[in-house]
């Protein structure tokens, strides 16, 4: 019996020095990963702050290029703009567009002659505005089926 628990001792002891040595190549990893992540993050802050100050600076150029033949505030407002519209245009390059197939326009769905969707009522009964008891439901007859261009349930769903 004695040599079954020396057995038993050896196995805890030997699971516990792999659990040991695998928790210190895990932490040995998860470091060299985090300093990798650290240098990366680092030079792109100083890239993101040189790209800063260089659009400061031609900022400034085409103020003051501006200024040559304009007065300086005028030259300041227009410089303004031009960096307010670069912003817009920027943003709006940034943001998700939509598919055409999400707008739910006619124009986007193969033009005027596009399938219009059934419009949207509340059922007969349902109270509406704020506390309705049933979602609004499309307007179909009872006796006719739903149509082709109607929102399917089994079609995957696009969030924007």
């Amino acid at each position: 019996m004695e040599r079954i628990d020396h057995l038993e001792h050896l196995d805890k002891h030997l699971v516990d020095e792999l659990a040991q040595v695998a928790r210190e190549t895990i932490r040995e990893e998860l470091r060299e990963q985090t300093r990798k992540q650290r240098r990366t993050a680092m030079l792109y802050a100083a890239s993101g702050a040189l790209a800063l100050y260089g659009g400061a600076a031609l900022a400034l150029a085409v103020g003051f290029a501006l200024g040559i033949g304009l007065p300086d505030w005028a030259a300041a407002l227009i410089t303004a703009a031009i960096l307010g519209v670069l912003a817009y245009v920027l943003r709006g390059a940034a943001r998700p567009h939509p598919r055409p197939a999400d707008h739910g326009h006619p124009a986007h769905h193969g033009g005027a002659d596009a399938a219009q969707p059934p419009p949207v009522v509340p059922p007969a009964g349902a109270a509406t505005g704020l506390g309705a008891p049933y979602p609004p439901m499309p307007a179909t007859p009872p006796d006719e089926a739903p149509r082709p261009g109607g929102i399917d349930p089994e079609a995957p769903h696009h969030r924007a």
